[in-house]
């Protein structure tokens, strides 16, 4: 009988354990998601210089310029701030009007800089950005880096 107890008191451990365990691997793996700002923390992802050079020349050269380094997600935003930095800014046949800070950014809107940008070089980053930044939530402080 005492070692049918003292196996059953193992049992019970050995499952506390697990449990604990599994706890703790849930917390550290949930704290490594993608956070919003209201830690202060900044989130930086290394854009593909390789893929997409003119819209990173861009970026870099709009910062070196005073541009905001870091963009603050707002996507609702993402509308309006793009009438309004691009207003005034004329269309070109075979170019695309690429905007710094990004209309989806907080810091976006009037007074962005824009530059002329290939379709297939500013839609490829465009896209690559909005997959980077699809799980982050709005209010996400992000700083682009580049080597």
């Amino acid at each position: 009988m005492k070692a049918r107890k003292r196996k059953l008191l193992w049992s019970v451990i050995i499952l506390l354990l697990f449990v604990v365990a599994s706890y703790l691997f849930e917390e550290e793996r949930f704290s490594n998601e993608p956070s919003s700002t209201s830690s202060g923390k900044v989130v930086q992802i290394l854009f593909p210089v390789d893929r997409y050079p003119k819209t990173a020349r861009h970026i870099q050269d709009a910062i070196e310029d005073g541009e905001a380094p870091i963009c603050t997600i707002d996507r609702e935003g993402a509308d309006e701030n793009r009438r309004l930095s691009l207003k005034g800014v004329p269309t070109k046949k075979g170019y695309d009007r690429d905007e710094w800070p990004m209309a989806m950014c907080l810091e976006g809107g009037e007074g962005a800089d824009i530059e002329y940008i290939p379709p297939s070089d500013n839609r490829g980053a465009g896209s690559w950005v909005g997959n980077q930044l699809e799980d982050f939530a709005d209010g996400t402080r992000v700083e682009f880096m580049f080597k």
